[in-house]
């Protein structure tokens, strides 16, 4: 399981997660820092075997994309990540191109727009 939480009024998103759901966070504007941060996932089973888990805080501007990707995705979808795709047809692209076919897979997409 995998959570973000976007806050607006301070354009932070603050995320953490368990178990094999990767996360990733591709900023809009990569020239003024890193393109990509990743979700760092603490082993373990919800409810069951629980691990001490700890949010990260990431700065956040309009344009950039959150993906979520479960393990029915194969690694590597990352590199085919773009902030001019729009959110849902990324996400069935991502889902039809990296899907392995043996495993349930869900693919999520956000686009942080600011506060509105």
């Amino acid at each position: 399981m995998s959570l973000a939480r976007l806050d607006a009024h301070r354009g932070t998103m603050t995320w953490l997660g368990i178990g094999n759901v990767e996360g990733l966070l591709h900023h809009a504007h990569w020239a003024e820092r890193s393109a990509r941060a990743t979700l760092v996932t603490r082993g373990g089973i919800v409810g069951s075997e629980l691990p001490a888990v700890q949010a990260a805080v990431l700065p956040v501007e309009p344009g950039d994309t959150l993906v979520f990707a479960t393990d029915g995705i194969r690694t590597g979808f990352s590199d085919d990540v773009s902030t001019r795709e729009d959110p849902q047809r990324l996400a069935d692209q991502l889902l039809s191109r990296y899907g392995k076919g043996t495993d349930d897979a869900l693919v999520l997409v956000a686009r942080y727009v600011g506060r509105q």
